[in-house]
């Protein structure tokens, strides 16, 4: 596929079922040549709707842009951790085809996955950047309401040098100003 021109319209909708093996395509793209996936190996397009079917059932939010009818990108919001007292924190992820960068479509994602997440009833919000180095991705978080709270130095080895992870994080809602619902512990 080919990137679209600027004037094309964006449209943002949930992801579905179909839309995997594009989704699988711009993911093998960023596994293999970039680091903002600490993965290797490209996961198979079977694996990639296990992780979809997954997020869907467990109501976490996943977004697809498509500009000039071309999947040009998705994010999503997953459980950050598996223990209970986590289970008002997410992770996001974006990831926009190449070709298709500085055109606003990852933030344009992300707002609706930070809304959609605000609705759900999600407190807090986290990224993991990989790559300390991805100041786009940064950027991006930080005009979001993203702050950064820590750097994990030289945690992966890809590509033949060591990357840092940067965690950024925003509030969703009320964030910690309340109790969330049904909070007994």
């Amino acid at each position: 596929m080919s990137a679209s021109s600027t004037t094309d319209e964006l449209v943002l909708r949930d992801c579905e079922a179909g839309d995997i093996a594009e989704i699988t395509a711009i993911y093998a793209q960023a596994v293999l040549t970039g680091s903002a996936s600490f993965e290797i190996e490209p996961p198979s397009e079977n694996e990639m709707a296990r992780r979809r079917e997954a997020l869907v059932a467990g109501n976490f939010p996943y977004a697809v842009a498509i500009v000039g009818g071309e999947l040009a990108g998705y994010a999503y919001a997953g459980p950050y951790r598996p223990r209970p007292a986590y289970a008002n924190t997410v992770e996001s992820s974006v990831y926009v085809r190449e070709g298709f960068q500085d055109r606003g479509i990852g933030r344009a994602l992300m707002m609706r996955v930070i809304g959609e997440a605000e609705t759900r009833g999600f407190r807090q919000m986290l990224a993991v950047i990989g790559d300390s180095n991805n100041r786009a991705s940064i950027r991006l978080h930080e005009s979001l309401g993203f702050r950064i709270i820590g750097t994990l130095q030289s945690v992966g080895w890809k590509h033949g040098r060591w990357l840092d992870t940067v965690l950024v994080q925003r509030a969703l809602g009320p964030g910690d100003a309340s109790p969330p619902a049904g909070a007994g512990r």
